[in-house]
């Protein structure tokens, strides 16, 4: 290379460095193609990219997920193997994160891990729970749930085909970043730490802009569960919001809270502001062909719920799936898709079902509801919920 080649090519990396020190627009542009943990690394660079990070996180808005089926390797649950790949590539960053996992794979490693720590060492790897948590920034909340089985949308696009998992290992885990006119509140009660203070502290009591409550019932087969749900449920009933979930294993909230084998409890997600849209229908027993159950989830569209930043939860007891409907698998998941080709859909199958038919309309206002008729057997709740 001559002279006067190496003057251009010093002079177009002159001109290139002084745009990408100078000129925000063209560096805010540049960004907006990067993964959120690039982006935060480069945020430490300088000022501006520091100033043009921020916008660009700003405006990343649109939920995420990430999903995976089994089998796992022998350290590693399939969901834990899967964020490492996925979440460098995710374009938002998470506030909170919901995540449900199968029980057969990761419950008698999360019960193995907190009780027989020589059993730990031994295997020589991470606590489930910690293995979740190491995959999301600080100050992200990760609520992580224990399911027997498991309904979720691939990993990649909103109009994949949702599949159910009855048997297998499975999991996903759903982030919500932070929206503007959104307020998405983890809750968790035990029998101690239940009262109406704490009710209020977590938006479900005396809060007029309460929308949604994902609900989750860990350990209800021990004595006092299923009284220490109604008294949840019964200020909850009261209210205008949309009530939806499922009876599960357990519970995990990694590195704050862990489920104790044997303790029962309450946890879930409070969704709160202008922005936060819901509606369910019931899939009682009498729903017993997919012909039924995609009449019945077709109901749903009577809520006119926008499909941007709208997920499907459903929510189904271990009795329905594939037995229930004379061997034909993926029944529920496959009608929604029909209904709601562009919605990703995720779920569990457990041991009872919270939640009504409920097409919430703008003025969010119903007739009044009680307890017996949140609890459910033998049926799914269907729930849309739009996070704006």
């Amino acid at each position: 290379m001559g002279e006067n080649e190496d003057f251009t090519v010093d002079l177009q990396d002159s001109k290139a460095a002084y745009v990408l020190s100078n000129v925000a627009e063209v560096v805010e542009r540049i960004l907006t193609f990067v993964p959120t943990k690039s982006l935060l690394r480069i945020a430490r660079v300088c000022r501006l990219w520091r100033n043009c990070a921020r916008r660009v996180l700003r405006t990343q808005q649109q939920l995420d997920w990430v999903s995976a089926c089994g089998p796992s390797n022998p350290k590693n649950h399939a969901l834990c193997n899967m964020l490492a790949e996925e979440v460098e590539k995710v374009f938002l960053l998470p506030k909170i994160v919901l995540a449900l996992v199968d029980g057969e794979a990761f419950n008698g490693q999360a019960y193995c891990y907190r009780q027989n720590k020589q059993a730990k060492m031994r295997r020589h790897s991470l606590d489930p729970f910690e293995e979740v948590n190491r995959f999301f920034p600080k100050g992200c909340d990760i609520m992580g749930m224990v399911a027997p089985g498991i309904v979720m949308t691939p990993s990649g696009s909103f109009s994949s085909v949702p599949k159910e998992y009855q048997e297998g290992e499975a999991g996903f885990a759903i982030m919500f970043p932070s929206i503007e006119g959104v307020n998405i509140k983890p809750f968790h009660f035990c029998e101690k730490s239940m009262s109406p203070t704490a009710l209020k502290e977590a938006g479900l009591v005396d809060n007029p802009e309460l929308r949604v409550v994902l609900l989750f019932v860990y350990e209800p087969c021990q004595n006092g569960a299923a009284r220490f749900l109604v008294q949840i449920l019964e200020p909850l009933a009261k209210s205008n919001a949309l009530i939806a979930g499922g009876l599960v294993d357990s519970y995990f909230s990694p590195p704050r809270h862990c489920c104790l084998q044997g303790q029962y409890g309450v946890a879930g997600l409070a969704l709160s502001g202008p922005k936060v849209q819901g509606a369910s229908v019931l899939l009682d027993q009498e729903i017993t062909s997919p012909k039924a159950a995609e009449a019945t989830i077709g109901r749903l569209k009577a809520a006119k719920i926008p499909e941007k930043n709208t997920i499907g939860f459903m929510f189904s007891c271990l009795g329905r799936g594939q037995n229930f409907y004379k061997d034909q698998a993926n029944v529920e998941a496959d009608a929604f898709h029909k209904v709601f080709p562009n919605t990703p859909l995720f779920g569990l199958f457990g041991n009872g079902e919270i939640g009504c038919d409920r097409i919430v309309k703008e003025d969010y206002t119903l007739c009044d509801t009680d307890t017996e008729s949140l609890q459910h057997e033998y049926s799914t709740v269907m729930t849309l919920v739009h996070v704006g």
